[in-house]
């Protein structure tokens, strides 16, 4: 069936039936048969006619019952633009993006994951008296910053994204991931689903295979924009202003144009890659080639007019939600895991992440959850502002700072709510990702030089001789100096928790050098309603300072469990400063007084029956590191992603030998 636009008199009405009809004979349309078999002449079409919903005076888009770039399952991705949804679909303009995370959507919560604002400089309207149909016309600069729906209709849509999901998979027998539009009436304020079918990409794709692409070496970056799927391409550059050049595209080409529509899909299918200046993750160039497997970065804005026609680039849609067209082929490898026959060890194998981009497609790795998510990555890609600075706002003189600020924060009058916000979209991804199996939060632990890069950082931070021992971590927390700062990491915190759902989320307190800080920085979390107990709130420490290791005992009576820090420790066990490349080669966590401190506080906390992990590089780089800490009976190891595959299979190896071994040995 197909939907047409409303009509004002009888003869517009047969004229638009007669462009349904001839709609049926478009390159798009023929080139399906041809693929599918089918015979021209034996194809029938029908034409509904309904009334339209304004949408052309509020918002419309499309909604999918699974993040279209991973697969993930328990996320609904809503993407909206003001006007008509003809600009969505087309990818026209860039889209407003939701995400919400059902699990806790449907205990009552309100899981708001992520909100972006793209830039909207046109919508499409009815031409009420014109000479078209419909036509673009400029948004309202006010407008643009804004989001184009409240949080109460991003949540009624995910639910009824839900239920239409539930419906499908109950009808079919198995879990039907949907495809579906949806559309708001700017006379009533009524939202409305306006179509709704199963999505067909990533829902059936296997998952026996994990194939995980990456770069071995980096080029100039001539052009970046949103990734859609997750490759790397390589080959020459052919760019088409217009469908009616499509035949000069060859087989192998990065195909780069503007924006896609059906009439572009014969050769969609033979490109290497695919570049547009325009679009979205959900615009017919994202869409088609994750059904093709092509990479594809979409909303350039200007890859038209930066690349040359023959120019050899590679295009990398592996690095997160950006992907970058670089200069010239580049090399790099595909690394193909099957996943059927891998057993899971006694021993929790985690993951540090720091990039909520990533924690979707990364959750499809074997694991059992996230021994370490940084808060850094976040505050320093999202935020850049120094959370004091938001705070003291209102006292900021005008020049360049405020400026930034100003850009960065438009749409908010409560300047540290962005923060709030943002920190709490950030880590929620990651939550969301690898729930409900633990997420623990390392708290911030930029030190003084690293705060005074942010914007506005420098009238708040001293300047240290030494910054990697001085004002960082706990210290910090219950400070003057930082305490207003803190403040808002906990409302940030007590929001995923609390507001969203993710009780999955456990806190791990950095730096903590004597038992008295420990117990101060918690009496600063109650003071913002985050007590360790409460809800199911675990605290951990790091494990990183020797004090940390030698009253073991009394930091197990205050906290939850422990997480080693290899780097830290082993830098204040030996005296070796980790950034000097001088005493570099001195600085090994396999030395024996730093292994012999490990195996210490392991057995404390067996003892204790506290949980004790390790979040520290050392068993990511060396799997006989890994190996002790399973012989010492650590309860889990968290790895950098890339590794956790190959020390699991090592982890499972060092099992099976010491449950084959004799009391003798």
């Amino acid at each position: 069936m197909r939907r047409i636009s409303t009509c004002r008199a009888p003869l517009e009405l047969i004229n638009a039936c007669l462009r349904c009809f001839v709609s049926l004979f478009t390159d798009r349309a023929i080139s399906y048969r041809v693929d599918k078999g089918f015979d021209h002449f034996k194809v029938a079409l029908s034409i509904g006619v309904q009334k339209m919903v304004r949408s052309d005076l509020a918002s419309s888009g499309v909604i999918f019952t699974l993040d279209t770039e991973t697969g993930f399952r328990d996320v609904v991705l809503i993407n909206a633009a003001y006007g008509l949804g003809e600009n969505v679909v087309q990818g026209s303009v860039h889209l407003y993006e939701y995400s919400v995370f059902k699990p806790t959507l449907k205990t009552g919560h309100r899981p708001i994951l992520q909100k972006r604002v793209g830039s909207k400089k046109f919508k499409l309207i009815y031409d009420i008296g014109g000479g078209k149909m419909v036509k673009n016309v400029p948004v309202p600069p006010g407008d643009r910053a804004k989001f184009a729906n409240s949080d109460d209709e991003i949540l009624q849509l995910a639910r009824w994204a839900c239920l239409i999901e539930e419906h499908y998979s109950a009808k079919r027998g198995h879990p039907t991931p949907m495809d579906i539009e949806w559309a708001k009436d700017g006379h009533t304020g009524e939202m409305f689903i306006v179509q709704a079918r199963p999505e067909t990409v990533q829902s059936r794709k296997a998952v026996e295979v994990i194939e995980t692409y990456k770069l071995k070496q980096r080029g100039a970056v001539l052009v970046t924009g949103r990734s859609v799927g997750e490759k790397i391409a390589a080959g020459p550059v052919r760019v088409i202003q217009s469908a009616e050049f499509i035949g000069q595209f060859k087989e192998g080409e990065v195909l780069v144009t503007d924006k896609t529509d059906p009439d572009w899909e014969p050769i969609m299918k033979k490109a290497a890659g695919i570049v547009t200046n325009r679009g979205g993750r959900t615009c017919h160039a994202a869409i088609v080639s994750r059904e093709l497997g092509v990479p594809a970065i979409v909303g350039t804005e200007d890859g038209t007019e930066l690349l040359k026609d023959g120019q050899m680039v590679t295009m990398s849609c592996a690095e997160g939600d950006a992907g970058f067209v670089y200069d010239r082929r580049l090399e790099f490898d595909v690394q193909r895991t099957s996943l059927k026959d891998l057993s899971r060890p006694r021993t929790k194998v985690m993951m540090n992440l720091a990039n909520p981009e990533e924690a979707f497609s990364l959750s499809f790795i074997p694991n059992d959850g996230v021994g370490l998510a940084r808060e850094e990555f976040i505050i320093a890609s999202y935020i850049k502002v120094h959370p004091l600075a938001l705070v003291n706002y209102k006292s900021l003189e005008v020049g360049p700072v405020k400026q930034q600020i100003d850009a960065l924060t438009a749409g908010y009058t409560d300047k540290p709510q962005f923060f709030v916000d943002k920190l709490a979209q950030g880590v929620a991804m990651i939550a969301a990702a690898f729930y409900p199996k633990d997420v623990i939060l390392r708290l911030s632990d930029f030190k003084t030089n690293e705060y005074a890069n942010l914007i506005g950082g420098r009238a708040y931070e001293p300047t240290e001789e030494n910054p990697m021992i001085g004002f960082r971590g706990a210290s910090r927390y219950y400070n003057p100096r930082y305490q207003a700062g803190f403040a808002l990491e906990c409302r940030a915190v007590k929001k995923m928790r609390e507001e969203m759902g993710l009780t999955n989320l456990k806190l791990m307190v950095p730096f903590c050098r004597t038992i008295d800080e420990g117990r101060r920085v918690q009496a600063e979390m109650v003071n913002h309603g985050l007590k360790r107990g409460v809800n199911g709130l675990e605290l951990y420490v790091m494990c990183e300072i020797p004090s940390n290791v030698i009253l073991a005992d009394e930091f197990a009576d205050i906290f939850d469990g422990f997480s080693i820090g290899s780097n830290d420790l082993t830098q204040l066990i030996l005296g070796v400063d980790r950034d000097s490349e001088i005493v570099a080669p001195i600085f090994d966590e396999r030395n024996a007084a730093v292994k012999k401190m490990i195996a210490q506080v392991i057995a404390v906390c067996r003892k204790r029956g506290r949980k004790i992990g390790i979040c520290g590089q050392a068993p990511s780089d060396y799997p006989d590191f890994a190996q002790f800490l399973v012989e010492q009976g650590i309860d889990s190891i968290s790895l950098n992603p890339d590794t956790v595959l190959k020390t699991t299979v090592a982890i499972l190896e060092t099992e099976k030998n010491r449950a084959n071994q004799t009391p003798q040995d």
